[in-house]
């Protein structure tokens, strides 16, 4: 998901420099793409606020009552929600300079 999201935000950038390739078709498919992006953002908020949950009360339990296992619980927990937080922070700032480059497409189209 990651590399298609970058070739996309890549792909409209060099669209976006020549503005007669620019018309209310490409503005339109932006714009679904854009939702498409917004949903697997969500998705991804509520997987990592899932996990972000679940490795605070792994903690609380590991604090009042400590064994092996929790521990190693614990840890795989916190091993899982740092990558889930990094995808999120980028699926984040992709949607939101997607929204920028819509906005700056949209522009474009409206001085034809």
């Amino acid at each position: 998901m990651k590399r298609e999201v970058k070739d996309y935000l890549s792909e409209v950038e060099i669209r976006l420099k020549d503005e007669k390739s620019i018309d209310e078709n490409f503005v339109s498919e932006l714009l679904i793409r854009i939702g498409f992006y917004q949903h697997e953002r969500l998705i991804h908020l509520i997987v990592t606020m899932t996990f972000a949950i679940m490795t605070v009360l792994s903690f609380a339990v590991l604090v009042t009552n400590y064994s092996i296992q929790i521990l190693l619980l614990s840890l795989l927990f916190l091993g899982l929600v740092i990558p889930y937080i990094a995808h999120y922070y980028f699926l984040e700032n992709s949607v939101q300079k997607l929204y920028r480059l819509y906005y700056k497409a949209l522009d474009i189209v409206n001085r034809k």
